[in-house]
């Protein structure tokens, strides 16, 4: 059983509780909330002057315009070069012509005991890419296909996931590569 004083104290909490909600309830009579704020609005006076917030807004300076600077004239470049300089340049040319291969990538499309099985997979890839260089080799008892000359790995990748679907274990090899298979 609940002691008599926390249960009048409850008792007259609740009732005070009660009492202002009341009394700040408005008055309605038959009116649904949506009226209710139109009776609100019609109420504030209308010609009571708008609350004045232009002196909170801040302002800003105008941007200003960007200065151009007046275009430099042009010079126009000169052959100063020292002779021993361009003797070296042309050596130097001479020597990159003469070099044929270079370190990159080829794609083994093709390990295996079968000379038939080897070149019908050889067949398969230069109908479809004509300008892929294909080698065939032959280590007693092994023949190996290689497809391509690439210099770096990235083009290597992008060939192989096009021959991928005619050789599935086709995977990379770095080798040395032919350079320039145009002018051979």
């Amino acid at each position: 059983m609940i002691p008599l004083l926390p249960r009048n104290v409850l008792l007259l909490s609740t009732l005070f509780a009660l009492g202002a909600c009341a009394t700040t309830a408005p008055a309605t009579t038959g009116v649904t909330p949506a009226d209710t704020t139109k009776v609100r609005t019609s109420q504030v006076r209308q010609d009571a002057p708008a609350e004045d917030l232009s002196r909170y807004r801040p302002t800003f300076p105008a941007p200003k315009e960007p200065v151009v600077p007046a275009p430099k004239p042009t010079v126009p470049p000169t052959n100063h070069v020292n002779a021993q300089i361009e003797q070296r340049l042309r050596d130097q040319a001479y020597t990159n012509q003469n070099v044929k291969y270079a370190q990159g990538y080829r794609i083994l499309a093709y390990v295996g005991l079968e000379r038939e099985k080897a070149m019908a997979v050889r067949r398969a890839i230069i109908s479809r890419y004509p300008d892929e260089t294909d080698y065939l080799t032959f280590k007693q008892p092994v023949f190996r296909l290689y497809v391509g000359d690439y210099l770096t790995r990235l083009e290597a990748e992008q060939a192989m996931m096009r021959i991928r679907p005619l050789a599935p274990r086709a995977e990379l090899e770095s080798a040395q590569v032919l350079l320039n298979k145009t002018a051979y």
